[in-house]
């Protein structure tokens, strides 16, 4: 059979967000939601508003660096709101935005087949390394 150009499907780089082209901005996104301690700070702040000081004690093993970067990041992507309240000290809290609320169903279904398949992963891990 012999397909003309409307017959196809268009090609990859005319397809708008199309993570799999160097140059797509999509990538960008996917390495901050890939992020684990993007994963891990969208968990807390789902529980509610919180300051710097409260995820990062309970994000255990995050440095302040780390979590200040994280924490801009979200900020400029739009997932997170900063709010500096005038009091003395000043309060910082953060929270998540509606679109960061919208990322909280994927990320927990992550959490969960991390979770459920912890035993596997690590039995693949373990043989894996007696081979190498």
């Amino acid at each position: 059979m012999v397909t003309t150009s409307t017959d196809t499907a268009p090609a990859d780089d005319a397809l708008p967000g199309n993570p799999y082209q160097a140059g797509c901005p999509t990538r960008r996104i996917l390495d901050r939601i890939g992020d684990r301690w993007t994963v891990l700070v969208i968990g807390i702040l789902g529980d509610g508003e919180a300051r710097f000081s409260e995820v990062r004690r309970r994000v255990d093993g995050i440095s302040q660096k780390m979590l200040t970067q994280t924490l801009r990041g979200l900020e400029r992507d739009g997932l997170v709101r900063r709010t500096v309240r005038a009091e003395v000290p000043v309060r910082v809290d953060y929270a998540l935005t509606e679109a960061g609320r919208t990322l909280q169903e994927p990320l927990r279904a992550l959490e969960a087949w991390s979770i459920a398949h912890l035993g596997e992963v690590a039995a693949s891990q373990a043989a894996y390394d007696g081979t190498v």
